[in-house]
């Protein structure tokens, strides 16, 4: 007898029987729904309406359209991909160094990882604008040295932008990849070993592949905040090199100009959309294969 035959002869208070865990999970659904998933809604809705409230696409058209605004859009996409990629860099030995370190140690770099996030994100980006700009400690650095003859120009520009945003979304790297890291068992890199296999074989077939859960679910995290950023741009590169985030605040604040306001986070939440999806789908398909 299949499942759904079992379902249709259950009596009916069995049939209709709501799982109890769904109902502690109702309240936070519940707030979610109303405080994060309506506003969305209705930010949809109005980046298609033109301004006589009449549905209409000409404000993606119009946006897609401008020169100006695919050069932002590739630009943020650009710096969220090398901040994501230079976060990877970084976190991906700095979690094995967690995961295999003991005592005082862990301690110490747990605490370097998590205790930046209780900093808020105002005063790490205007931080590193006193750090990078031309009587800052890198120029100074830079002279004593005699690397360069006069202070170079290290603020307002991209690649500020991205070592600042590495800087801020480390831990969101660092952490996941450390989750699964240290469920991994010292001991299959030595019986791999054993086998005749090298470290560079060692690494990319056995290693590597059993991180690739945390390594997904960290690039999921890191671009999704390096895409939406705000802060960090506002104050590290003005507006020489614009944003998305930073189009659709001048778009309410400056231009009073709704629709596309509207219409450009709507991009963004598509964007973020697709990048959720696109993880989970990677994580089904890397699982599917490990079965």
């Amino acid at each position: 007898m299949s499942a759904a035959t079992e379902a249709a002869q259950a009596p009916p208070e069995m049939r209709w029987r709501v799982d109890p865990f769904v109902l502690l999970a109702a309240p936070g659904l519940l707030y979610l729904a109303i405080l994060f998933a309506l506003p969305l809604a209705l930010l949809l809705l109005q980046s298609f309406r033109d301004a006589d409230g009449h549905f209409s696409i000409a404000g993606y058209i119009e946006f897609f359209s401008d020169p100006i605004n695919l050069a932002v859009t590739w630009r943020t996409f650009r710096v969220a991909a090398l901040s994501t990629l230079l976060c990877l860099v970084l976190a991906y030995p700095t979690a094995f160094a967690l995961a295999r370190a003991r005592g005082f140690v862990q301690s110490f770099i747990l605490v370097a990882m998590i205790l930046p996030l209780s900093v808020g994100v105002i005063v790490k980006a205007f931080s590193w604008s006193i750090v990078l700009r031309s009587d800052g400690i890198v120029n100074s650095a830079l002279v004593f040295l005699g690397i360069v003859d006069q202070p170079i120009r290290l603020l307002f520009t991209e690649t500020a932008l991205i070592v600042g945003s590495a800087n801020v979304f480390l831990p969101f790297m660092v952490l996941p990849i450390y989750a699964v890291v240290r469920q991994i068992d010292p001991s299959l890199s030595a019986a791999a070993a054993t086998l005749g296999a090298g470290p560079f074989f060692r690494f990319f077939r056995v290693i590597v592949p059993l991180t690739l859960p945390g390594v997904i679910a960290g690039v999921a995290f890191v671009f999704s905040l390096a895409i939406s950023m705000y802060v960090i741009p506002s104050l590290i590169v003005g507006e020489r090199h614009a944003t998305l985030s930073m189009l659709i605040a001048r778009s309410y604040l400056f231009f009073r100009d709704a629709q596309l306001g509207s219409t450009i986070s709507a991009i963004l939440l598509l964007i973020a959309i697709a990048v959720v999806l696109g993880s989970s789908l990677l994580l089904r398909r890397f699982e599917g294969t490990r079965v």
